[in-house]
């Protein structure tokens, strides 16, 4: 590992150290671990909104901000089947495939009438149809408290004298195995390989024979999968509110940012760290008002310190 890499990693873990400290001080340690695992699920569910949006940006360019419409499409879609008594894990599962059927009519349907417009067009356009989500989840579903459980919220572990349930944990744990699980096909498997292809010089890859349709659509379906699980998390953990859910993409896109729409590792950290400071804020009067543009002040901070010593001319970067 780089010298440079290993100074990154050092200065992150004590400047975790220092915030998390100072934001605790005075507190009872059993509220500060409340507010530890509640914004490491947060932090989970941001960290898996961004890798959506990274694994699609790396294999078609587009940044997706429909991601959290058609999980809160699909979270509202749950939510009712669930009313009318259907049996849960059919509910769940339907939450997963509206999402899923959502993104993957934008992806055969719209995107590829946009595949070369500017990036900016490609993300406006993908911004509009959320809107348009909304605005059909919101005719469908008046503004009215609800709310969605799972039996893994019955369920838990104590630690350190704190009740952590087992949904916080699979949310956790699947951030970390959907990470590890992402990297090794994109970089084992015949498909990942023409992903990366595709994000190198899409003009090449048509050229060498690559089904630039195919990889895209699977790129879709993995962008809506995860917005579909993403979306049932938020709605148990957080909030079944279709608004909410749908701008819960804002932080996904500070965690992609912190990845440099890159780096799926460094989206998962920048991810989780957004959610521990932005829950651990609730605990300082002075600061809980911030708590919305604390995600992006973080992504501009690890921009800024990325892109040191670096100098921008004219002609490019030096």
């Amino acid at each position: 590992m780089k010298k440079t890499t290993l100074l990154n990693w050092g200065l992150y873990l004590v400047l975790m150290a220092v915030i998390l400290t100072w934001l605790g001080w005075g507190k009872p340690m059993k509220i500060q671990g409340l507010f530890l695992a509640s914004g490491l699920a947060t932090g989970s569910l941001y960290a898996l909104g961004g890798i959506g949006m990274v694994v699609l940006f790396r294999a078609t360019g587009v940044l997706n901000f429909s991601g959290g419409a058609a999980g809160a499409a699909g979270a509202m879609t749950a939510w009712q089947l669930v009313e009318w008594g259907v049996w849960g894990p059919v509910a769940w599962s339907a939450c997963i495939l509206m999402a899923l059927a959502i993104t993957l009519f934008y992806g055969r349907m719209i995107a590829p009438h946009l595949a070369w417009r500017e990036p900016v067009v490609k993300a406006v356009a993908t911004l509009g149809f959320a809107l348009i989500i909304l605005g059909l989840v919101s005719f469908l579903w008046i503004d009215d408290p609800r709310s969605i459980s799972l039996p893994t919220d019955k369920i838990g572990i104590r630690f350190l004298g704190l009740r952590v349930t087992a949904t916080r944990l699979i949310v956790f744990a699947a951030s970390i195995l959907i990470v590890i699980g992402i990297y090794f096909f994109l970089s084992r498997t015949k498909v990942g390989l023409q992903m990366r292809s595709l994000a190198n010089d899409r003009d090449l890859s048509a050229l060498i024979g690559i089904p630039i349709l195919k990889v895209e659509t699977i790129a879709w379906g993995i962008s809506g999968v995860l917005a579909g699980f993403t979306g049932l998390m938020f709605a148990d953990l957080i909030r079944l509110e279709p608004t909410v859910i749908t701008f819960m993409v804002i932080p996904s896109i500070a965690a992609a940012i912190c990845g440099r729409l890159d780096n799926l590792a460094l989206v998962l950290v920048g991810g989780l760290s957004m959610g521990v400071i932005e829950n651990m804020l609730t605990l300082s009067s002075t600061l809980k008002g911030v708590r919305p543009i604390a995600p992006f002040v973080i992504a501009a901070l690890v921009l800024l310190w990325s892109q040191r010593g670096s100098r921008l001319t004219f002609g490019g970067r030096d």
